[in-house]
């Protein structure tokens, strides 16, 4: 470095015309490549700053989990139970992180006690909404939600319902975009309506109930179980090696599902126990319509049921 003349690394940044480019090279990737376009040094951007120069402001001191935070405090000194409620828009993006960072750092990996903070959303979140929410956090969202929702969740409880006074029939609309629960580890979920594409990707421990999913669904996961009250789109169980329990309404699964990885089955007393039990926290927590017919019939339900 000091053989080029510098005495920082932020001088040598963008210095381009001390670069040499290596003759003789035989190799027929790099035959015809040609760098000249990005080692050329512009004289006219000279006087333009080559590196960070001044601070940016990006907002973050502004974000609705300051405000999360700020009434959590109590539940992050000393675990005091609390709740609130709170609009919410797409540009309130990751909403939950932060405050599920602040209670990491307290009580480590195992988080709060359950449903320490409760906290009720109104509107469409944005990105990532309960992203990486940890044990103790409980968010409900009367509303909808873009994509990865819940995205690597860890302990945490999301409860998804359209607005009360919707008029659409919620277990035919998607109210949550894509890729949910793209890694998650752990916690719980219900979801009064349809998902995206990618749904629950790389799950390996959460369980969730939902109405309907699209394209790719729980691909790669590896744990956790998934409840899908509906249909589901095409490769479902793509390089799935955990397990999944679905309601086959209109007998068109399996040609629907990749079977490269997994196998079909019924379900025994152990999986009706769950499935009932998840069901049923689906139906009080979301007030779904669908899950109460779903219970309504449930002999008879059971018998559609495949793993």
């Amino acid at each position: 470095m000091a053989e080029l003349g510098f005495r920082t690394v932020n001088e040598m940044v963008g210095q381009a015309d001390r670069l040499e480019v290596r003759d003789k090279i035989e190799h027929w990737k790099h035959l015809h490549v040609d760098l000249s376009s990005l080692l050329i040094k512009d004289p006219i951007s000279l006087d333009i700053a080559l590196f960070k120069q001044e601070e940016q402001d990006h907002g973050i001191a502004n974000v609705l989990d300051r405000k999360l935070i700020e009434l959590a405090q109590p539940a992050i000194k000393n675990a005091t139970p609390v709740q609130g409620e709170f609009k919410i828009t797409n540009q309130d993006r990751a909403v939950g992180t932060m405050l599920s960072n602040e209670i990491s750092k307290v009580y480590l990996g195992p988080g709060l006690p359950e449903d320490t903070i409760q906290l009720k959303f109104n509107g469409t979140a944005g990105q990532s909404f309960g992203a990486f929410a940890t044990s103790g956090v409980t968010f409900e969202l009367e509303g909808d939600a873009n994509d990865y929702f819940g995205k690597g969740l860890s302990g945490g409880k999301l409860v998804l319902y359209p607005p009360k006074e919707a008029t659409y029939n919620s277990s035919k609309n998607i109210i949550v975009g894509n890729v949910a629960f793209f890694g998650a580890t752990s916690g719980e979920a219900f979801i009064g309506g349809m998902a995206g594409e990618r749904f629950a990707v790389r799950n390996s421990g959460v369980k969730v109930v939902v109405e309907g999913v699209g394209d790719h669904g729980c691909e790669y996961m590896t744990g956790g179980t998934v409840v899908v009250l509906g249909d589901t789109g095409r490769n479902f169980a793509a390089g799935m090696s955990g397990g999944v329990a679905m309601w086959d309404v209109n007998k068109t699964f399996i040609k629907k599902c990749n079977m490269e990885m997994v196998m079909l089955d019924t379900l025994d007393a152990e999986d009706e126990r769950l499935l009932s039990s998840m069901i049923n926290e689906h139906q009080q927590v979301t007030k779904s319509n669908l899950a109460a017919h779903v219970l309504s019939y449930w002999p008879t339900t059971f018998k559609h049921l495949l793993k």
